[in-house]
């Protein structure tokens, strides 16, 4: 009947673990999955359309630069943006300092987001259009011949 067919989200197998004690410094880009303990100083890169990769931040890991995944799970720190584009868990601990732009988003008591929480279908990029047609009055102002620019 009802919530027969709800899909759960299965977190990928795991395939790079960045343990406890390391420090990376540099861009880091992967594919499946990637589970963070220590210290990245770089941006946390994968193609966010890719529904199997996820980053995983225990409460121990930190990142200091902008991360753009498909699938984050947060419990740690993360200082700049987070583009997820699929979803975002986060755990009592997390914390997120800079922009977070999500499909969909789970957020437990406690986490934090300082910065703007923006949900992926609001973040259109401003686009001039144009169709080529002149307007009803014929004047280029206004109708449909005229370019503007979405707001």
């Amino acid at each position: 009947m009802f919530g027969t067919s709800k899909k759960k989200f299965r977190s990928p197998r795991i395939t790079t673990v960045i343990g406890t004690g390391t420090e990376i410094r540099g861009d880091i880009t992967f594919s499946s999955g990637l589970h963070v303990d220590g210290v990245i100083k770089g941006d946390v890169i994968s193609d966010p359309q890719d529904r199997s990769a996820t980053l995983t931040l225990s409460e121990l890991g930190t990142i200091d630069g902008n991360v753009r995944v498909g699938n984050v799970m947060l419990n740690g720190t993360v200082v700049g943006d987070v583009v997820a584009g699929n979803r975002v868990e986060l755990a009592p601990k997390a914390r997120i300092t800079g922009t977070l732009t999500y499909a969909m988003l789970e957020m437990a008591m406690g986490a934090e987001v300082n910065g703007k929480l923006i949900h992926a279908a609001e973040q259109d990029p401003l686009q001039l259009q144009y169709d080529g047609n002149q307007d009803e009055a014929g004047d280029g102002v206004g109708g449909k011949g005229a370019l503007t620019t979405d707001s």
